[in-house]
């Protein structure tokens, strides 16, 4: 039985947020920066909104709060 394997080329990236989109994530907090350049195109393609904060303690204190009050 001949069987046809079908190769799909997807960024790492990509899967992570399918994944997080997948578990009902609505909104990630963060600092963008060229370390996760990748990750943040992702983002802007997903239904997933990214706040922007300028640093990590911030985005920390944030997705904390938020976590607590949803």
């Amino acid at each position: 039985m001949p069987f046809t394997v079908v190769i799909i080329s997807m960024k790492a990236s990509d899967l992570f947020i399918k994944c997080l989109e997948n578990e009902g994530v609505n909104k990630v907090f963060g600092v963008p920066g060229e370390e996760n350049l990748d990750l943040l195109e992702s983002l802007r393609k997903s239904t997933i909104e990214v706040v922007v904060t300028r640093n990590e303690q911030t985005a920390v204190f944030m997705a904390a709060t938020y976590g607590r009050l949803t």
